[in-house]
């Protein structure tokens, strides 16, 4: 393994359990019945693990939404063509995607950030510039990315996931936009968790089923023919990912050395943090799962991660659109955690108030 991974995973620890007893003597001395605010109390908990504080902040948040094209495209598995990925950074950069509305409704700063997009754009506000290269390799017909390039998309991820710490942000998000990114997905999870392709395959942008059976025929031939690359997770993100996907796994692994949580969005998303956790099981103690995702697969990759997402509305969009709403919901968590009175504060007998 490169030694700059190496040492990253080193600095990576699991969050101290001296905090989840006091913590949760705090959760059951509110002026409420124990457990009755529900997964609200276990949001709060986990964020308190997370950060390492016993009075966390939770105001100044962060989604970075990474953009980037893949070779297998070529190959019919979307039914957008390959364009529309410029033009959608394009919609998130003057304000008009889902992704703008969501994160400014949540006080979320939002960045787009290219990793590999097949096009040079202008120096705009909001849009970070860390293309690696135009858009990965049809990993149907060999690796979608070099070791080397994998490693710089990786890093790089982890730079910014830095650089959001250093600026005082308290939770970061993330998001994705690139055409056919469900299938280096699909394929990434088929490896890393052993899963059938033809059970997590999902329509994406919309395929018919005779375009999703191909997707799956797509997939499985990706996989024959780098088997012999798929010998560890590392190697197998540069055989089957995309730029947006490294730098992503580098966001999630960056922010779990610094113990700032990472709100998690859907489908191509979780194929990142996949690749994180296998990295460094660590990880998941930094980890907010935003939801279920309508995408085919999602359920099933969430079942087998033992993961329990916060929202489940259908959404498949990406963009970071579900972890811009889950934000809202672990911010609200906190807020009981830190504002609500407690029955030694408030001298409420407990027997009474119950």
């Amino acid at each position: 393994m490169h030694n700059e991974l190496l040492q990253l995973l080193s600095a990576i620890h699991p969050a101290d359990p001296a905090l989840r007893a006091p913590a949760q003597a705090h959760l059951d001395d509110l002026t409420k019945p124990q457990g009755s605010l529900g997964r609200l109390e276990e949001i709060a908990l986990k964020y308190v693990l997370a950060t390492g504080k016993l009075d966390p902040e939770l105001s100044k948040k962060k989604i970075c939404c990474f953009a980037a094209d893949h070779g297998v495209a070529v190959e019919g598995v979307s039914a957008f063509p390959a364009e529309v990925t410029p033009q959608m950074v394009y919609n998130m950069l003057s304000g008009g995607a889902a992704i703008n509305v969501l994160s400014r409704h949540a006080g979320a700063d939002l960045a787009v950030v290219d990793m590999g997009v097949n096009h040079d754009f202008p120096d705009t506000p909001g849009l970070l510039k860390y293309k690696v290269k135009p858009g990965s390799a049809n990993m149907a017909s060999g690796p979608a990315m070099s070791e080397e390039d994998t490693l710089k998309a990786l890093l790089r991820g982890v730079s910014i996931a830095y650089d959001a710490y250093d600026a005082g942000y308290h939770i970061l998000g993330t998001g994705e936009m690139g055409i056919a990114n469900t299938t280096p997905a699909t394929a990434l999870y088929a490896v890393l968790l052993g899963v059938p392709v033809e059970s997590i395959t999902g329509r994406g942008t919309g395929i018919d089923d005779e375009r999703l059976q191909h997707k799956i025929e797509v997939i499985q031939r990706a996989l024959a023919i780098n088997a012999a690359r798929c010998t560890a997770p590392f190697e197998t993100l540069a055989a089957l990912g995309g730029y947006e996907i490294a730098a992503i796994t580098g966001f999630i692994l960056g922010a779990a050395s610094r113990k700032l949580p990472v709100v998690v969005d859907g489908f191509i998303s979780s194929a990142g943090a996949v690749v994180a956790l296998k990295l460094s099981p660590a990880v998941e103690d930094y980890l907010f799962f935003s939801h279920t995702s309508n995408e085919q697969g999602h359920r099933v990759i969430m079942q087998k991660l033992g993961a329990r997402p916060i929202l489940d509305l259908d959404l498949r969009l990406g963009e970071g659109t579900g972890a811009a709403l889950a934000m809202q919901m672990i911010e609200a968590s906190v807020k009981i955690y830190k504002e609500m009175a407690t029955f030694s504060s408030a001298k409420i007998s407990e027997k009474s108030a119950l």
